[in-house]
């Protein structure tokens, strides 16, 4: 639970990105369409919520890779 306000300041930061915590879950969407990544937690997992925070800056969910259609599954 101590990286989730973290994650939403990443999540607010970004164009293409909708955040959302119901029933004690996160749920981020990523991009639009079929192209379209859900990542999801549960909302007191901070390992996980840190693997989020990780892959929307520096990873593979950067908006960077995402414009340029590099996003691999």
């Amino acid at each position: 639970m101590k990286q989730l306000g973290n994650l939403a300041m990443v999540c607010a930061k970004r164009n293409d990105t909708v955040f959302w915590i119901i029933n004690g879950n996160v749920t981020i969407h990523i991009g639009q369409g079929s192209e379209r990544e859900v990542l999801s937690a549960d909302w007191q997992d901070d390992e996980k919520i840190t693997e989020f925070i990780m892959e929307l800056n520096h990873g593979r969910l950067t908006e960077e890779n995402l414009n340029k259609g590099d996003v691999a599954a």
